[in-house]
């Protein structure tokens, strides 16, 4: 049996292997022709042989980088206009970068139409490639028989269908775990394990059963898994050994974020200031009111700072002292341009201030005000563990959850973050920032009546 499994998995990630290079031929083959065609015949000493092709693989070098790093690969989960958008964001990089580099080797501006047909063509390609390869693969591998062992009804039956997983997993149990702990017996035919935040010793009972019987296993970890991810592994008296401590990255890590925070936001505020000055002549024109917005806020080591954002909501917004997150769209709070700013993260830009006077960084975790940290820490005393890196523009929670993200998740978030600090996670988040940009749901407030993401 064993075999036939390992057979049967050979062949599947192999197919995929496949259909991966497929989509890098398509994306390739119209930046191909216009290279050939029009960039290449313009250039002073143009390039033969070698020269060419090496243009080509930088092409798919950088967009197998994008691809990756905005999951467009994700066949097994992901929807087909994720899928689409994932792998549109990445060729439109990748083909702004090489228009940039033709640009500089034809040594005047080169016509852009034809690019823009290649990424009219590119978008064809993708979607063909994206919808043939979902109905594919659901059509060779059917959803697979799950299971769900809960403690708490965290992910329910609602939330897969929510999220278009019904296709992935057929939901045949769900189970309590001191049902579970009763019985102590997986299911026959169980392909698939959902562990929704067990505690460690019923979790690591059943995922030794699972992997003993070859079954795979997904996970929400609890606050302590995720801080077990950052350990470091060590020997000791001839003992394998795992190694916590406070964060605490490599003075050298530190040094080179510090140097490449001052870099960017220097340059990006140089850029972005026309922008930026036209968006307050349009605040002031339409409100009347002040352009920016200061607001005191938590970083490194629960010291306060100043937040430096444009003005998105009216002045009296919190006229009764409470502190409050927006509901979303329909805030009465927030001015029209407001929402059209917070729509695209416009407002956040003032922040590249604080990042150039050291308050900030691009990628950490995002400051919270002290009021809500001060509720959440109420039913959540580990949340103040968020403080031991420096507040960021952009961070692994605003990257990969909402603005309505619950404190548990968010700190879990950011904690993955934390337990693994490195220059190639920072540009990582920073790549995937531009994805989330254009997700409305990422925006999302929170329920009306509330004023913090807890739930109730």
């Amino acid at each position: 049996m064993e075999n036939g499994v390992g057979k049967n998995k050979l062949v599947h990630d192999v197919l995929l292997k496949l259909a991966k290079l497929l989509n890098l031929i398509l994306v390739v083959l119209p930046f191909a022709w216009v290279w050939r065609d029009f960039y290449h015949q313009e250039m002073i000493d143009p390039y033969h042989g070698m020269g060419n092709y090496a243009i080509l693989l930088v092409f798919l070098g950088l967009y197998y980088f994008y691809v990756k790093t905005y999951d467009g690969f994700m066949v097994k989960i992901a929807k087909i206009s994720d899928l689409i958008y994932s792998q549109f964001l990445a060729v439109v990089i990748t083909d702004v970068i090489l228009y940039a580099i033709s640009w500089l080797l034809v040594r005047h501006f080169p016509v852009i139409w034809p690019m823009l047909i290649t990424i009219i063509v590119q978008l064809f390609f993708i979607s063909v490639w994206s919808y043939g390869i979902h109905k594919w693969y659901f059509a060779t591998y059917p959803a697979r028989k799950t299971i769900i062992i809960y403690d708490s009804k965290e992910i329910t039956e609602e939330m897969f269908s929510d999220y278009g997983l019904e296709a992935r997993f057929n939901i045949v149990e769900s189970i309590s775990i001191d049902d579970w702990v009763n019985n102590e017996k997986i299911p026959n035919g169980t392909e698939v394990i959902f562990l929704a935040n067990i505690h460690s010793h019923e979790r690591n009972q059943i995922i030794k059963m699972a992997v003993a019987k070859g079954i795979q296993v997904f996970m929400l970890p609890r606050i302590g898994d995720v801080i077990m991810s950052g350990a470091r592994r060590i020997h000791m008296l001839h003992l394998p050994v795992m190694e916590l401590h406070r964060y605490a990255p490599k003075r050298e890590y530190l040094f080179v974020k510090r140097m490449f925070d001052i870099l960017v936001s220097g340059i990006a505020l140089i850029i972005l200031a026309p922008l930026m000055i036209l968006v307050s002549i349009i605040i002031k024109l339409t409100d009347h009111g002040p352009i920016f917005y200061k607001q005191v806020r938590l970083t490194q080591n629960g010291r306060e700072f100043g937040v430096l954002k444009f003005r998105s909501m009216r002045t009296d917004a919190e006229k009764d002292g409470v502190a409050r997150l927006s509901t979303g769209a329909k805030d009465p709070r927030v001015t029209p341009i407001g929402r059209f700013m917070r729509k695209v993260r416009i407002d956040e830009l003032p922040q590249l201030i604080n990042i150039l006077k050291g308050d900030m960084t691009i990628v950490g975790p995002r400051p919270e005000r002290p009021e809500i940290a001060k509720q959440y820490e109420e039913t959540l005393p580990e949340f103040g563990l968020r403080l031991q890196a420096k507040a960021g523009l952009t961070g692994y929670a605003q990257v990969y959850g909402k603005y309505n993200t619950t404190p548990y998740n968010k700190l879990e978030m950011d904690l993955m973050y934390i337990a693994n600090p490195s220059i190639l996670e920072d540009l990582k988040i920073m790549f995937a920032t531009v994805k989330i940009l254009f997700i409305p749901e990422s925006t999302e407030g929170v329920a009306e009546g509330q004023t913090t993401a807890k739930k109730k």
